[in-house]
């Protein structure tokens, strides 16, 4: 399995952006997808969770502003990132999980007057 996100870039305080983790590989759908993130100096934390099933989940720091989503023909899943704030900056990593477990390279968000 081989992931690739996009969708990163510099924002303004209180915008938005959509992230996007483009997946390759078969049975993509059975893979539980995550969205991590780094900031500098920082350990790399879990932002959001989406199963199988479409169940989510979302870091406390994050709810009500990220909304993670998938389009399994597609092979994709989405971030959706609304009123962003400073503490937002970071590398945002996508990660595929089911009998192993695959990250791809990494998009940066910056997030600044």
């Amino acid at each position: 399995v081989q992931l690739v996100e996009s969708g990163g870039g510099l924002v303004q305080p209180g915008g938005s952006l959509r992230l996007s983790c483009a997946a390759s590989g078969s049975g993509i759908s059975l893979y539980t997808m995550n969205w991590y993130r780094q900031a500098p100096g920082k350990q790399r934390e879990l932002v959001a969770t989406i199963t199988s099933r479409g169940s989510t989940n979302y870091a406390d720091s994050v709810t009500g502003r990220f909304t993670i989503s998938r389009d399994n023909p597609k092979n994709t899943v989405y971030l959706q990132m609304n009123s962003l704030k400073p503490e937002d900056t970071a590398n945002y990593y996508c990660r595929a999980s089911y009998f192993g477990t695959y990250w791809g390279q990494g998009t940066q968000v910056t997030v600044s007057s």
